[in-house]
């Protein structure tokens, strides 16, 4: 568990590197799940880390989380030394609906990066939190404390903190079993021709912009239901739920359908200036999940921000 009061950053001692050959009893496995039994000490975070920078490799070639090992190949592994890193508390806006000993249920405003990164140390979330709440997980990292679930510095809405190392890891296992239900509301533009459906389709990295992501075949299976709320001449309000959790997730799925979020700069959802939108009309309204101690089950609801609410309304009144 991390302090407030204490140093919020971390070192390895020097760096690490071996290369093995692949044993028979590793022939099938996938590369991180067998990284993972050699390596427990490494997060997931800091496993996709080396592999997005080649650290890791297999026959010398680059190597993938997901790519099958064979008995025989020679696998490398370099593991360089963690910058430290300190985290500043920082006071910022920033609504709690709930705290208890193990966790915390936050209303991320819009234009909030969640946590924060290389480049991008200040006025995210985790500073936030950091001044609000005595203690965080450490289990998602040194640069996530208490992070379980991330939105898009542009989406607003509800997130579940771990204040608990055990928090953590149950909440965490419940993202894996999909038993935490996450609801959004979101402006969309064009009229949907079925009411409620499901988009169910692949997202990966997209192959010529490695800063956005795409529906793709080698992509991993992304499932999204949706249902229209009110629809508009060119714009449909919608509830979405996540059924998986890929990066920018509803914002490609919708785009995918040729209805992007409004707003959204990056998926294509841009409007004449009369919105005014400062980012994506994206907004996680409802969270359902177990108390990771209890067992009892949690529901949060909020409200979208004010921007939202009033280009919702300007709508009705256009018709």
């Amino acid at each position: 568990m991390i302090g407030k009061e204490k140093d919020f950053g971390q070192t390895i001692k020097a760096a690490e590197q071996f290369t093995l050959i692949v044993p028979a009893e590793a022939f099938g496995k996938r590369l991180d799940h067998y990284l993972c039994y050699l390596k427990p000490e490494l997060s997931r975070t800091r496993l996709q880390q080396l592999l997005a920078e080649g650290f890791i490799r297999v026959d010398g070639n680059l190597a993938k989380a997901s790519q099958r090992l064979r008995s025989g190949e020679c696998l490398a592994v370099k593991i360089p030394p963690l910058a430290l890193t300190t985290l500043q508390p920082e006071v910022l806006p920033l609504t709690l609906l709930h705290e208890d000993e193990h966790i915390a249920v936050v209303n991320k405003p819009q234009g909030m990066v969640t946590h924060p990164a290389p480049g991008n140390r200040a006025g995210t979330l985790v500073n936030a939190l950091l001044a609000q709440i005595k203690a965080l997980s450490s289990a998602g990292g040194n640069l996530r404390p208490g992070i379980v679930h991330r939105l898009d510095k542009d989406t607003s809405g509800l997130l579940v903190v771990a204040k608990s190392d055990i928090a953590y890891w149950s909440l965490v296992k419940q993202l894996k079993a999909r038993s935490i239900s996450r609801r959004y509301l979101a402006l969309a533009q064009g009229r949907f021709k079925i009411p409620e459906g499901i988009i169910e389709a692949p997202i990966g990295r997209h192959p010529k912009d490695r800063t956005r992501m795409a529906v793709i075949a080698a992509g991993r299976s992304a499932k999204t239901s949706y249902r229209v709320l009110e629809e508009f001449s060119d714009v449909t309000y919608l509830e979405l739920a996540l059924e998986t959790g890929r990066t920018h997730q509803i914002r490609v799925h919708l785009a995918y359908l040729h209805h992007p979020v409004l707003g959204d700069p990056v998926y294509g959802g841009n409007r004449p200036a009369m919105f005014q939108l400062p980012g994506q009309a994206l907004h996680a309204w409802r969270l359902a999940f177990l108390h990771p101690i209890t067992g009892k089950e949690l529901v949060f609801e909020s409200q979208p921000p004010l921007i939202f609410q009033q280009t919702l309304e300007r709508l009705r009144q256009c018709g």
